[in-house]
Protein backbone atom coordinates (compact mmCIF):
# COMPACT_ATOMS: atom_id res chain seq x y z
CA UNK A 1 0.00 0.00 0.00
CA UNK A 2 1.35 3.41 -0.95
CA UNK A 3 1.85 5.96 1.88
CA UNK A 4 -0.68 8.78 2.08
CA UNK A 5 0.88 12.08 1.07
CA UNK A 6 0.50 15.34 2.97
CA UNK A 7 -1.45 16.86 0.08
CA UNK A 8 -3.96 14.00 0.08
CA UNK A 9 -4.42 14.34 3.83
CA UNK A 10 -4.98 18.11 3.48
CA UNK A 11 -7.68 17.38 0.92
CA UNK A 12 -9.55 15.10 3.36
CA UNK A 13 -13.28 15.47 2.86
CA UNK A 14 -15.02 17.25 5.72
CA UNK A 15 -17.65 15.46 7.76
CA UNK A 16 -21.18 16.81 7.72
CA UNK A 17 -20.68 18.47 11.13
CA UNK A 18 -17.36 20.03 10.08
CA UNK A 19 -18.84 21.38 6.85
CA UNK A 20 -21.81 22.77 8.76
CA UNK A 21 -19.56 24.59 11.24
CA UNK A 22 -17.41 25.95 8.40
CA UNK A 23 -20.46 27.41 6.67
CA UNK A 24 -21.64 28.97 9.95
CA UNK A 25 -18.28 30.70 10.51
CA UNK A 26 -18.07 31.88 6.89
CA UNK A 27 -21.64 33.18 7.03
CA UNK A 28 -20.99 34.92 10.35
CA UNK A 29 -18.06 36.87 8.90
CA UNK A 30 -20.00 37.87 5.79
CA UNK A 31 -23.13 38.89 7.74
CA UNK A 32 -20.99 41.06 10.02
CA UNK A 33 -19.30 42.71 7.03
CA UNK A 34 -22.23 43.11 4.61
CA UNK A 35 -25.40 42.42 6.58
CA UNK A 36 -28.06 39.81 5.82
CA UNK A 37 -29.44 41.48 2.69
CA UNK A 38 -25.97 42.23 1.35
CA UNK A 39 -24.81 38.62 1.63
CA UNK A 40 -25.68 36.03 -1.01
CA UNK A 41 -25.58 32.24 -1.07
CA UNK A 42 -23.05 32.52 -3.91
CA UNK A 43 -20.65 34.49 -1.69
CA UNK A 44 -21.03 32.03 1.18
CA UNK A 45 -20.37 29.08 -1.14
CA UNK A 46 -17.40 30.80 -2.79
CA UNK A 47 -15.82 31.74 0.55
CA UNK A 48 -16.26 28.18 1.82
CA UNK A 49 -14.98 26.80 -1.53
CA UNK A 50 -18.08 24.66 -2.03
CA UNK A 51 -20.95 24.64 -4.50
CA UNK A 52 -24.29 26.35 -3.83
CA UNK A 53 -26.14 23.03 -3.48
CA UNK A 54 -23.94 22.20 -0.46
CA UNK A 55 -25.19 25.35 1.30
CA UNK A 56 -28.79 24.51 0.46
CA UNK A 57 -28.30 20.92 1.58
CA UNK A 58 -27.10 21.89 5.06
CA UNK A 59 -29.19 25.00 5.76
CA UNK A 60 -31.76 25.46 3.01
CA UNK A 61 -30.24 28.86 2.17
CA UNK A 62 -28.61 31.82 3.88
CA UNK A 63 -31.64 32.19 6.18
CA UNK A 64 -30.76 28.93 7.91
CA UNK A 65 -27.16 29.99 8.55
CA UNK A 66 -28.30 33.41 9.76
CA UNK A 67 -30.74 31.84 12.24
CA UNK A 68 -27.97 29.70 13.77
CA UNK A 69 -25.57 32.65 13.99
CA UNK A 70 -28.18 34.88 15.67
CA UNK A 71 -29.16 32.15 18.12
CA UNK A 72 -25.53 31.55 19.14
CA UNK A 73 -24.76 35.23 19.62
CA UNK A 74 -27.93 35.90 21.63
CA UNK A 75 -27.30 32.90 23.87
CA UNK A 76 -23.69 33.97 24.49
CA UNK A 77 -24.59 37.56 25.38
CA UNK A 78 -27.54 36.52 27.54
CA UNK A 79 -25.37 33.97 29.34
CA UNK A 80 -22.71 36.59 30.15
CA UNK A 81 -25.26 39.09 31.48
CA UNK A 82 -27.12 36.40 33.46
CA UNK A 83 -23.85 35.35 35.05
CA UNK A 84 -23.07 38.98 35.92
CA UNK A 85 -26.45 39.44 37.63
CA UNK A 86 -25.76 36.56 40.00
CA UNK A 87 -23.65 38.81 42.24
CA UNK A 88 -24.97 39.65 45.71
CA UNK A 89 -24.88 43.45 45.88
CA UNK A 90 -26.94 45.72 43.61
CA UNK A 91 -24.04 47.95 42.58
CA UNK A 92 -21.82 44.95 41.83
CA UNK A 93 -24.65 43.53 39.70
CA UNK A 94 -24.81 46.79 37.75
CA UNK A 95 -21.05 46.96 37.31
CA UNK A 96 -20.75 43.39 36.13
CA UNK A 97 -23.73 43.64 33.77
CA UNK A 98 -22.21 46.70 32.08
CA UNK A 99 -18.82 45.01 31.96
CA UNK A 100 -20.37 41.81 30.54
CA UNK A 101 -21.88 43.69 27.59
CA UNK A 102 -18.62 45.50 26.88
CA UNK A 103 -16.64 42.25 27.18
CA UNK A 104 -18.98 40.61 24.68
CA UNK A 105 -18.56 43.56 22.28
CA UNK A 106 -14.78 43.40 22.60
CA UNK A 107 -14.49 39.62 22.23
CA UNK A 108 -17.29 39.09 19.70
CA UNK A 109 -17.40 42.27 17.64
CA UNK A 110 -18.67 40.48 14.54
CA UNK A 111 -21.53 38.92 16.49
CA UNK A 112 -22.54 42.26 18.05
CA UNK A 113 -22.49 43.96 14.63
CA UNK A 114 -24.86 41.29 13.33
CA UNK A 115 -27.22 41.67 16.30
CA UNK A 116 -27.50 45.46 16.15
CA UNK A 117 -27.31 45.85 12.36
CA UNK A 118 -30.05 43.60 11.03
CA UNK A 119 -32.42 42.17 13.63
CA UNK A 120 -33.75 40.41 10.55
CA UNK A 121 -36.94 38.34 10.65
CA UNK A 122 -35.03 35.49 9.00
CA UNK A 123 -33.34 34.73 12.32
CA UNK A 124 -36.46 33.05 13.68
CA UNK A 125 -35.01 33.41 17.18
CA UNK A 126 -35.92 36.99 18.04
CA UNK A 127 -34.16 40.30 17.60
CA UNK A 128 -31.66 42.41 19.48
CA UNK A 129 -34.61 44.34 20.91
CA UNK A 130 -36.13 41.12 22.25
CA UNK A 131 -32.77 40.15 23.77
CA UNK A 132 -32.49 43.52 25.49
CA UNK A 133 -36.04 43.00 26.74
CA UNK A 134 -35.04 39.62 28.23
CA UNK A 135 -32.09 41.23 30.01
CA UNK A 136 -34.31 44.07 31.24
CA UNK A 137 -36.69 41.49 32.73
CA UNK A 138 -33.84 40.09 34.83
CA UNK A 139 -32.74 43.57 35.89
CA UNK A 140 -36.37 44.31 36.76
CA UNK A 141 -36.33 41.58 39.43
CA UNK A 142 -33.17 43.05 40.94
CA UNK A 143 -34.59 46.58 41.01
CA UNK A 144 -37.90 45.45 42.47
CA UNK A 145 -36.12 44.00 45.52
CA UNK A 146 -34.01 47.14 45.92
CA UNK A 147 -37.06 49.42 45.59
CA UNK A 148 -38.96 47.49 48.25
CA UNK A 149 -36.05 47.70 50.68
CA UNK A 150 -35.78 51.46 50.17
CA UNK A 151 -39.50 52.18 50.30
CA UNK A 152 -39.90 52.92 46.58
CA UNK A 153 -42.82 51.67 44.53
CA UNK A 154 -41.71 48.29 43.04
CA UNK A 155 -44.21 48.79 40.20
CA UNK A 156 -41.77 51.32 38.75
CA UNK A 157 -39.01 48.70 38.48
CA UNK A 158 -39.85 47.67 34.86
CA UNK A 159 -39.53 51.26 33.64
CA UNK A 160 -36.22 51.81 35.42
CA UNK A 161 -34.93 48.47 34.13
CA UNK A 162 -35.61 49.58 30.54
CA UNK A 163 -33.80 52.86 31.23
CA UNK A 164 -30.70 51.15 32.63
CA UNK A 165 -30.46 48.44 29.98
CA UNK A 166 -31.23 50.85 27.14
CA UNK A 167 -28.54 53.28 28.30
CA UNK A 168 -25.98 50.49 28.53
CA UNK A 169 -26.90 48.97 25.15
CA UNK A 170 -26.67 52.30 23.31
CA UNK A 171 -23.35 53.06 24.98
CA UNK A 172 -22.13 49.66 23.82
CA UNK A 173 -23.08 50.42 20.21
CA UNK A 174 -21.14 53.67 20.39
CA UNK A 175 -18.12 51.98 22.00
CA UNK A 176 -18.13 49.28 19.29
CA UNK A 177 -16.74 51.85 16.86
CA UNK A 178 -14.54 54.08 19.04
CA UNK A 179 -13.08 51.53 21.54
CA UNK A 180 -11.88 54.33 23.78
CA UNK A 181 -11.56 54.46 26.71
CA UNK A 182 -10.96 50.85 27.79
CA UNK A 183 -13.96 48.78 28.76
CA UNK A 184 -13.53 48.95 32.55
CA UNK A 185 -13.38 52.73 32.40
CA UNK A 186 -16.52 52.87 30.25
CA UNK A 187 -18.31 50.54 32.68
CA UNK A 188 -17.24 52.73 35.61
CA UNK A 189 -18.73 55.84 33.98
CA UNK A 190 -21.95 53.98 33.16
CA UNK A 191 -22.33 52.93 36.79
CA UNK A 192 -21.37 56.43 37.90
CA UNK A 193 -24.29 57.95 36.02
CA UNK A 194 -26.84 55.27 36.86
CA UNK A 195 -25.83 54.81 40.52
CA UNK A 196 -25.04 58.38 41.56
CA UNK A 197 -27.20 60.38 39.12
CA UNK A 198 -26.20 63.64 37.48
CA UNK A 199 -26.31 65.57 40.75
CA UNK A 200 -23.95 63.16 42.49
CA UNK A 201 -21.42 62.32 39.78
CA UNK A 202 -18.00 61.21 40.98
CA UNK A 203 -15.31 63.24 39.12
CA UNK A 204 -13.05 60.15 39.07
CA UNK A 205 -15.27 57.08 38.90
CA UNK A 206 -13.85 53.58 39.23
CA UNK A 207 -15.25 50.09 39.49
CA UNK A 208 -15.42 48.47 42.92
CA UNK A 209 -12.81 45.93 43.91
CA UNK A 210 -15.46 43.22 43.50
CA UNK A 211 -15.59 43.91 39.75
CA UNK A 212 -12.19 45.28 38.67
CA UNK A 213 -10.34 42.87 36.41
CA UNK A 214 -13.31 40.52 36.13
CA UNK A 215 -13.57 38.51 32.90
CA UNK A 216 -16.79 36.56 32.49
CA UNK A 217 -17.24 33.31 30.59
CA UNK A 218 -20.59 31.72 29.66
CA UNK A 219 -19.32 28.25 30.54
CA UNK A 220 -17.59 29.22 33.79
CA UNK A 221 -19.16 28.96 37.21
CA UNK A 222 -19.89 32.34 38.76
CA UNK A 223 -17.74 33.23 41.70
CA UNK A 224 -18.86 36.15 43.78
CA UNK A 225 -15.91 38.15 45.04
CA UNK A 226 -15.88 39.36 48.61
CA UNK A 227 -17.02 43.01 48.73
CA UNK A 228 -14.11 45.35 49.38
CA UNK A 229 -15.29 48.90 48.73
CA UNK A 230 -12.78 51.69 49.27
CA UNK A 231 -15.50 53.95 50.50
CA UNK A 232 -16.18 53.20 54.18
CA UNK A 233 -19.85 54.11 53.91
CA UNK A 234 -20.30 51.71 51.01
CA UNK A 235 -18.54 48.96 52.95
CA UNK A 236 -20.95 49.41 55.85
CA UNK A 237 -23.92 49.24 53.48
CA UNK A 238 -22.57 46.05 51.93
CA UNK A 239 -22.23 44.40 55.33
CA UNK A 240 -25.77 45.34 56.34
CA UNK A 241 -27.22 43.90 53.17
CA UNK A 242 -25.32 40.60 53.15
CA UNK A 243 -27.98 38.64 55.02
CA UNK A 244 -30.78 39.90 52.78
CA UNK A 245 -28.66 39.38 49.70
CA UNK A 246 -28.03 35.71 50.50
CA UNK A 247 -31.68 34.79 50.09
CA UNK A 248 -31.95 36.74 46.84
CA UNK A 249 -28.75 35.17 45.57
CA UNK A 250 -30.11 31.68 46.27
CA UNK A 251 -33.25 32.49 44.29
CA UNK A 252 -31.16 33.87 41.46
CA UNK A 253 -28.92 30.80 41.42
CA UNK A 254 -31.99 28.57 41.27
CA UNK A 255 -33.32 30.61 38.36
CA UNK A 256 -29.96 30.52 36.64
CA UNK A 257 -29.72 26.75 37.10
CA UNK A 258 -33.20 26.35 35.66
CA UNK A 259 -32.29 28.53 32.67
CA UNK A 260 -29.10 26.57 32.11
CA UNK A 261 -31.02 23.30 32.23
CA UNK A 262 -33.50 24.63 29.68
CA UNK A 263 -30.65 25.80 27.46
CA UNK A 264 -28.99 22.38 27.77
CA UNK A 265 -32.23 20.65 26.83
CA UNK A 266 -32.64 22.94 23.83
CA UNK A 267 -29.05 22.26 22.78
CA UNK A 268 -29.65 18.52 23.04
CA UNK A 269 -32.82 18.82 20.99
CA UNK A 270 -30.99 20.83 18.33
CA UNK A 271 -28.20 18.26 18.24
CA UNK A 272 -30.72 15.42 17.92
CA UNK A 273 -32.48 17.22 15.08
CA UNK A 274 -29.17 17.78 13.32
CA UNK A 275 -28.23 14.12 13.72
CA UNK A 276 -31.63 13.05 12.42
CA UNK A 277 -31.22 15.35 9.42
CA UNK A 278 -27.73 14.00 8.76
CA UNK A 279 -29.00 10.41 8.97
CA UNK A 280 -31.89 11.24 6.67
CA UNK A 281 -29.51 12.89 4.20
CA UNK A 282 -27.21 9.84 4.22
CA UNK A 283 -30.20 7.54 3.72
CA UNK A 284 -31.36 9.62 0.77
CA UNK A 285 -27.88 9.55 -0.73
CA UNK A 286 -27.74 5.76 -0.38
CA UNK A 287 -31.18 5.39 -1.93
CA UNK A 288 -30.19 7.70 -4.77
CA UNK A 289 -27.02 5.69 -5.37
CA UNK A 290 -29.02 2.44 -5.37
CA UNK A 291 -31.51 3.84 -7.91
CA UNK A 292 -28.68 5.06 -10.12
CA UNK A 293 -27.06 1.61 -10.01
CA UNK A 294 -30.35 -0.06 -10.95
CA UNK A 295 -30.83 2.36 -13.84
CA UNK A 296 -27.28 1.70 -15.02
CA UNK A 297 -27.92 -2.04 -14.94
CA UNK A 298 -31.15 -1.60 -16.88
CA UNK A 299 -29.37 0.53 -19.50
CA UNK A 300 -26.62 -2.07 -19.79
CA UNK A 301 -29.18 -4.86 -20.24
CA UNK A 302 -31.03 -2.88 -22.93
CA UNK A 303 -27.79 -2.17 -24.75
CA UNK A 304 -26.85 -5.85 -24.64
CA UNK A 305 -30.29 -6.83 -25.98
CA UNK A 306 -29.97 -4.28 -28.79
CA UNK A 307 -26.50 -5.55 -29.64
CA UNK A 308 -27.73 -9.17 -29.73
CA UNK A 309 -30.68 -8.20 -31.91
CA UNK A 310 -28.37 -6.29 -34.30
CA UNK A 311 -26.04 -9.28 -34.63
CA UNK A 312 -28.99 -11.59 -35.32
CA UNK A 313 -30.23 -9.26 -38.06
CA UNK A 314 -26.78 -9.15 -39.61
CA UNK A 315 -26.54 -12.95 -39.54
CA UNK A 316 -29.99 -13.26 -41.12
CA UNK A 317 -29.02 -10.84 -43.86
CA UNK A 318 -25.77 -12.69 -44.46
CA UNK A 319 -27.61 -16.02 -44.66
CA UNK A 320 -30.13 -14.54 -47.07
CA UNK A 321 -27.34 -13.14 -49.23
CA UNK A 322 -25.62 -16.53 -49.35
CA UNK A 323 -28.86 -18.23 -50.31
CA UNK A 324 -29.40 -15.76 -53.15
CA UNK A 325 -25.86 -16.32 -54.43
CA UNK A 326 -26.31 -20.10 -54.31
CA UNK A 327 -29.60 -19.80 -56.18
CA UNK A 328 -27.94 -17.67 -58.85
CA UNK A 329 -25.08 -20.15 -59.12
CA UNK A 330 -27.55 -22.98 -59.47
CA UNK A 331 -29.39 -21.11 -62.23
CA UNK A 332 -26.12 -20.51 -64.11
CA UNK A 333 -25.28 -24.16 -63.88
CA UNK A 334 -28.72 -25.17 -65.16
CA UNK A 335 -28.49 -22.83 -68.15
CA UNK A 336 -25.00 -24.10 -68.95
CA UNK A 337 -26.18 -27.73 -69.12
CA UNK A 338 -28.99 -26.81 -71.48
Amino acid sequence: MEPVSESSRSRRRMTGAERREQLIQVGRALFADKGFDGTSVEEIAASAKVSKPVVYEHFGGKEGIYAVVIDREMQRLLSLVTQALSASHARVKLERAALALLQYIEESSEGFRILVRDSHAASGTGTFASLISDIASQVEDVLADEFMERGYDPKLAPMYAQMLVGMTALTGQWWLEVRKPRREEVAAHLVNLSWNGLTGLDPNPALTAATRGLVLSPAAETRTARPAERDSKEQEKLRREQEKAQEREQRERAKQLERQQRELEKAKEREQRERAKELERQTKEQEKLRREQEKAQEREQRERAKELERRQRERAKELERLQRERAKEFDRQQHGEI
